[in-house]
């Protein structure tokens, strides 16, 4: 799952100009894996809060906007880290942070889709504590 994450934030941020150049030269690669990363773990941690992935799934579909349960478990821990670890300025993890409902909508969205296998209730229950994948199979 982690893969298909890392997937839509390269394509969601890239086709934003604005969030884009808020990201210095050679620094990209690395913050779109550590934003991933984030959505991955927030995920995974909502989805056993909301009580499984239906809970997950509903809350995602609802309105995904910063005061969302969801968003607004990622999008603390992922400013922090931004700022920290590559020095990030406010107004740029906050451009990244304010991207987060756009990616977490494609992530619903594909989940939801019969049609496209890439993310699936399935991949998300076996990436749960528990599930067949653990937390770590995502990663890796």
């Amino acid at each position: 799952m982690f893969d298909q994450i890392l997937e839509m934030v390269k394509d969601h941020i890239g086709g934003n100009p604005q969030v884009a150049s808020a990201i210095p030269n050679g620094q990209q690669d690395a913050v779109h894996k550590e934003i991933a990363s984030h959505i991955n773990e927030g995920i995974v941690n909502q989805a056993s809060a909301q009580g499984g992935v239906g809970g997950l799934l509903s809350s995602l579909t609802g309105s995904l906007s910063s005061g969302n349960p969801v968003t607004s478990a990622i999008t603390g821990g992922l400013v922090g880290s931004l700022g920290s670890k590559f020095g990030l300025p406010p107004a740029a993890t906050g451009a990244i942070a304010a991207a987060l409902p756009g990616i977490l909508n494609k992530f619903a969205h594909k989940a939801n889709d019969p049609n496209d296998p890439s993310i699936t209730p399935d991949s998300i229950q076996s990436s749960l504590p528990g599930g067949l994948g653990g937390v770590l199979g995502g990663l890796f």
